[in-house]
């Protein structure tokens, strides 16, 4: 199954991610600033008012949203019927679970470089309903599994193909926002994420309430039904690939924006020779075509395989921390739902805050290297839970898992930052593909990583963790630096 349409990093609800995309500096978040030049809804009461004075005010994040709503509704849905319809409606075992979950991880991992390649050479958007079309395809077909080779075939198809999927769509929101707003954007994005995760895991409780067969089928089925939506939803964004370089996030209403049939600037220069103002230094015609050209940026890999240690952050939450609670820990094991609440909250809070700034390259390092401070603090509050009374223990888990959250959006925030800036404003497919194979070996790997020094060595694997995280994000500033240096622009200080 999926886990989450952003594609990070999934929080609990997912960082990839789990799934993203907001107008430039212009984030209609709580308390924060409308964009100039946009009215904002009039004010009225209720639900409706409220959700109206949340949208945002750029039409092209709106559909964006819309989309991301409908995926990560159908995702979170899964998420939470996944492992007893497998389990009990497929008759797998855990151990036979566990093995062709690693095994679809591996192909995750694989199929996301050369999707985002695709995406360079016939479009992100026609690449991604096709994937999207395949995931729907796919998800149906779990209900017509009758054997484990089929079943391991079929998992490893649906993880192929939403990781690709989630590297083409990173590569979609560089098409369609400008360079100063696809931060912010993603960062809306994943608010939205979070949001839609919530509404279909609720959804997914009213099914496991019911814990029959018949219900389990209609979950997996809605889901697919979710992906047919969204592949006809991305079908329809043709209208919105227009010029990426010094797009306004307020459309002027005397200026017609080219469609599908009137490629972008970044598009009509590809391979004519003609500098590309969105690509002044010539980055991206320099690195040519033939080969990957995100395989062979040193900076650019060091960032990933940087950003892909910070990501160990979610395994931390996800499996790290309910192990703890649970194994090591008097806190009440409610406090494993309450971590995630509180995670949830914090997300939906203050991921788009966290991204402002972060456009330069250099407030993108500095963020990263504070949230590896952040996230290795939160790692030793945890840890200190261990031998408190029950009361405190809850206390102290839940006041780590706000630090963690904190580090997270703001390395969600510089991480994507980066992997937008070194890329230049080409080959967005290739670079995307690279990163999010970064981040999808994370996630694979995390688990097993994390539980191991967690619970095999108690507090000393909490500290090891946490200095292993604050390595990664400080070292970033030293990275980008690198990164100046060869493309002649000055690093962070």
């Amino acid at each position: 199954m999926t886990t989450t349409a952003e594609s990070p990093a999934p929080s609990p609800a997912t960082p990839e991610a789990s799934a993203e995309a907001e107008a430039a500096g212009a984030p209609e978040a709580p308390g924060a600033p409308e964009a100039p030049g946009v009215s904002a809804a009039p004010p009225s009461g209720g639900v409706l008012g409220v959700v109206r004075r949340r949208l945002h005010p750029d039409p092209t994040v709106r559909r964006l949203a819309g989309i991301t709503l409908v995926n990560t509704v159908g995702n979170g849905l899964s998420l939470s019927v996944s492992v007893l319809f497998f389990t009990r409606v497929l008759g797998l075992s855990a151990a036979q679970l566990g093995l062709g979950m690693t095994a679809a991880g591996l192909c995750g991992v694989a199929a996301s470089v050369p999707a985002g390649r695709a995406a360079d050479r016939w479009g992100a958007r026609r690449v991604l309903v096709a994937l999207v079309s395949v995931q729907a395809v796919g998800t149906a077909g779990y209900a017509l599994v009758h054997s484990y080779p089929a079943f391991v075939a079929l998992a490893c198809l649906v993880s192929a193909v939403d990781r690709g999927s989630a590297a083409v769509r990173n590569a979609l929101y560089a098409e369609v926002l400008p360079a100063e707003g696809r931060v912010a954007g993603r960062a809306y994005l994943r608010v939205v994420t979070n949001v839609g995760i919530c509404l279909g895991t609720a959804l997914g409780a009213v099914a496991l309430q019911w814990d029959t067969r018949p219900v389990y089928l209609t979950a997996i089925l809605a889901d697919a039904a979710s992906f047919v939506v969204v592949a006809v939803l991305f079908h329809r964004l043709a209208d919105l690939l227009r010029p990426v370089a010094g797009r306004s996030s307020v459309a002027e209403p005397s200026v017609a924006e080219p469609t599908m049939a009137e490629p972008s600037v970044a598009e009509s220069s590809r391979g004519s020779g003609v500098p590309d103002p969105s690509d002044p230094s010539g980055k991206g015609r320099r690195q040519g075509r033939r080969r990957n050209p995100a395989l062979r940026d040193g900076p650019f890999l060091a960032v990933t395989v940087l950003n892909a240690v910070l990501c160990l952050q979610f395994a931390v939450l996800e499996v790290g921390v309910p192990l703890w609670i649970v194994q090591e820990t008097d806190a009440p094991r409610i406090t494993v739902a309450g971590t995630l609440v509180v995670n949830t909250l914090l997300v939906i809070t203050l991921q788009v805050r966290a991204t402002r700034g972060t456009e330069e390259r250099a407030v993108a390092a500095r963020a990263c290297g504070r949230a590896g401070l952040a996230l290795a603090a939160s790692c030793l509050v945890i840890s200190l839970a261990h031998g408190l009374p029950a009361a405190l223990a809850a206390v102290v888990v839940l006041g780590g898992v706000a630090l963690q959250s904190l580090g997270e959006v703001i390395g969600q925030a510089g991480g994507w930052a980066l992997s937008y800036d070194l890329a230049g404003e080409r080959d967005h497919g290739a670079y995307q593909g690279v990163y999010n194979a970064g981040t999808a070996a994370a996630m694979m790997a995390g688990p097993a990583l994390v539980s191991t020094l967690v619970i095999g060595y108690g507090v000393a694997g909490w500290v090891a963790l946490g200095a292993l995280l604050a390595a990664a994000g400080l070292t970033m500033r030293p990275v980008v630096r690198w990164a100046g240096r060869r493309d002649g622009s000055p690093g962070p200080a």
